[in-house]
């Protein structure tokens, strides 16, 4: 055995339990050599038993005074190598968790029978029973124990507060069927502690499923933190014991296990994770399993990451495991342990940490030029460009685990389509970081229209590109150029779009969004709006919440049903309206993605929320240049046209928008493949007339002139 302390008191050991087979000689005489002896209790024994304990005879007396000599300079030796850097296992067991002599000796008594199970037939001989192979607490105390009051103030060795059994070192249970006292029950020593104190030491393996043990190399300056940062963590854990409990406030991939990992890395200090959600739906007993959390810990000499604590600190339901995780982490900390507990909303002791040194450090989003640092980090040289990162980190507002995650999914699809790393790849990947939770808040429209296919003034086009131009340079402008630091709110794009049905305000909102490489969502305000107080709030604030984690742009249609025109306040009703309306600008405010209102009736909506806007764009009804255009690009480049289709005498008869141009195309080509033919003017009119049925508007041979016949036919 590589241990010189541990073998000299296994020999010890092994000698001493040879002076109790003497002193159970000297004691029952010829009954010691009673085959049958444990198995019954003759009369000769009773009279034995009920005798005074006679004194040792004094050769034995001697050797038991030469064994406790022995054991003393095995002491002293153990020690005067661990001042020379060597020590012991068994000594350094010790030491962590504040075990005397006596303790450690009970651990060599326990270990014995795992190394040699000769000695299971000498505790049942010591013992005077077969079938206790185990040692007793007795054993334990007379083996190791000459003085009779000692021995009586040697139980609370084995009291569950003590340290072998509160640190679940030992286990003392009932060898048998029936409740006995303290004296009767064995010791068998865990089996973690046992590999332990033969070099063989791993991760217990009841802890295994649930608990991984690292040693991180990158410190805090290999990070991209915010300014200040790495600093400020240095400075609020410099303490000379090392204790602490750090809760690192961030959402998901806000990097608050790197953090903990570089604090870890700078002090060479191994990290213990623990899956708080794995154990807490498992079937292990709470004490019992963070006992050995903190075992572990205490073994390695590692901190302490609470992965999962969120779900404790701000669940719903009462837990059993909060106050044992929390008086865990408390005495970690007041043992010279630091525990790291990544939450996502802010969270105080406040009392429940009494003995720690509690501190919090927020992690805030990362900035443009932040997101473009990660990025390269993470794409190590395998990027297409640098427009492509910097467009990725102006439009992405990703956290650092989301962008590690986005490259990781890129060079997927990559090894998926079988060609190098595009734009696109990034682009998509970034698109698949969305939270699905606004899938279940909003309605997401697929962006299949780009510039080409809208048709608007040339000046309306200049304001949408403006939109995607602002979106696109935040860096430059915020950053850069410091407009950031005048700014506490404000950062998105809140924008009106205002004009008739049909003008193309939601194939804007998806030409913007497909130019920018963002999802769009399309938020119904009449599903939000409820006539509960508070409840409409809380709709609201989870869809922008929703929006902030996806990237996405929120278009808002038919606006002027929350943002109409205030009205006197009579009641409570038109009170809470107001204070509606009043928290969707103030989330609007906040939100610094896009956010398009779109509207039919534009007088209908309030002056003073038009003020809130950054910018308002008019979409005129077509005129009939703009007509022909839109006529020009309905019909796509498949679809077969006859040769009477008269497109100019459609834009100038026909004052419709284009998205009533877009119905009457879609309707005369079911009409064509219906007939089997091409896409006429008799398919045409006939559509048209449809269109103008729904709109209310009378068919006039003004309107249709020479294709009235065709109308009526």
């Amino acid at each position: 055995m590589g241990d010189p302390y541990l073998s000299a008191l296994l020999g010890w050991l092994h000698r001493l339990l040879g002076w109790q087979v003497a002193v159970t000689r000297a004691t029952y005489g010829a009954l010691a050599d009673d085959e049958y002896r444990g198995l019954y209790v003759p009369d000769a024994e009773v009279e034995v038993l009920r005798a005074e304990s006679p004194a040792l005879p004094d050769d034995l007396a001697a050797q038991r005074a030469e064994f406790d000599a022995e054991r003393a300079e095995i002491e002293r030796r153990a020690w005067t190598a661990a001042e020379a850097g060597e020590e012991s296992p068994l000594l350094r067991l010790g030491r962590l968790f504040g075990l005397d002599a006596f303790a450690r000796d009970t651990i060599v008594l326990a270990l014995a029978p795992e190394l040699d199970l000769r000695y299971e037939r000498l505790y049942a001989y010591v013992q005077d029973d077969v079938t206790r192979k185990r040692p007793t607490v007795d054993l334990a105390l007379r083996l190791l124990v000459v003085d009779p009051e000692e021995r009586l103030d040697r139980r609370t060795v084995f009291a569950g507060e003590a340290p072998l059994l509160h640190h679940r070192l030992i286990e003392v249970f009932e060898d048998g069927q029936r409740q006995g006292p303290l004296l009767s029950r064995a010791i068998k020593l865990d089996d973690g502690i046992v590999a332990e104190l033969l070099g063989q030491g791993t991760v217990d393996p009841q802890l295994a499923p649930f608990v991984t043990v690292s040693r991180p190399t990158r410190g805090l300056d290999e990070l991209v933190l915010p300014a200040g940062l790495a600093d400020q963590l240095r400075h609020g854990l410099a303490d000379p014991s090392g204790r602490f409990v750090l809760a690192l406030q961030g959402p998901y991939g806000s990097g608050r296990h790197a953090v903990a990992e570089a604090v870890c890395a700078e002090t060479g200090t191994l990290l213990l994770t623990v899956n708080l959600d794995r154990l807490v739906e498992g079937d292990l007993r709470p004490d019992d399993v963070i006992r050995r959390v903190l075992r572990e810990a205490t073994l390695r000499g590692a901190a302490i990451l609470w992965h999962g604590i969120d779900r404790l600190l701000h669940g719903t339901e009462p837990s059993p495991w909060r106050p044992v995780v929390l008086a865990a982490i408390d005495e970690h900390g007041d043992r010279d342990g630091r525990s790291f507990l990544p939450v996502g909303q802010a969270w105080e002791a406040r009392g429940e940490l009494r003995r720690s040194r509690f501190l919090r450090v927020v992690l805030p989003p990362p900035t443009f030029s932040e997101r473009a640092q990660i990025w390269r980090l993470h794409l190590d040289g395998d990027t297409p460009d640098e427009g492509t990162v910097d467009g990725l980190a102006g439009t992405f507002r990703l956290s650092p685990g989301q962008i590690r995650d986005a490259v990781a999914m890129a060079r997927a699809l990559t090894s998926w389509d079988g060609r190098t790393l595009r734009p696109e790849h990034l682009y998509a990947a970034c698109r698949g970081q969305s939270s699905g939770k606004l899938d279940s808040l909003a309605h997401k429209i697929a962006t299949t229209y780009d510039w080409d296919d809208i048709v608007l003034p040339a000046d309306h086009m200049g304001q949408l590109r403006e939109i995607c131009a602002q979106m696109r340079h935040r860096r430059i402008v915020l950053e850069e150029w410091g407009f950031d630091r005048h700014l506490a709110m404000g950062k998105g794009l809140n924008t009106l779009f205002a004009g008739p049905s049909g003008t193309g305000k939601t194939m804007a909102a998806e030409i913007v969004a497909a130019d920018l490489g963002l999802e769009l969502y399309k938020v119904d305000l009449s599903t939000l709006v409820s006539k509960y107080i508070g409840e409409t709030e809380k709709n609201l604030d989870r869809i922008f919440i929703a929006a902030q984690e996806a990237n996405a742009i929120l278009f808002f249609d038919e606006a002027d049903a929350i943002f109409g025109k205030r009205s006197e306040v009579k009641d409570a009703h038109d009170r809470y309206a107001n204070i509606e309306v009043g928290y969707l600008l103030q989330k609007m405010e906040e939100y610094d993605g896009v956010v398009i209102l779109a509207t039919n009736l534009r007088k209908n909506i309030d002056d003073a929320f038009i003020r809130r806007m950054h910018m308002t764009i008019e979409f005129p009804f077509p005129e009939e240049p703009d007509r022909l255009r839109i006529w020009q690009k309905v019909f796509p480049p498949e679809a077969p046209l006859a040769n009477d289709v008269d497109l100019t005498f459609l834009a100038r008869q026909f004052k419709v928008t284009g998205g009533n141009i877009r119905n009457i195309a879609l309707l005369a080509a079911f009409l064509a493949a219906e007939e089997g033919v091409a896409i006429g003017m008799t398919q045409i009119v006939r559509a048209i007339k449809r269109e103008y049925q729904k709109l209310g508007k009378l068919v006039t041979e003004a309107d249709f002139g020479r294709y009235l016949p065709l109308v009526r036919g």
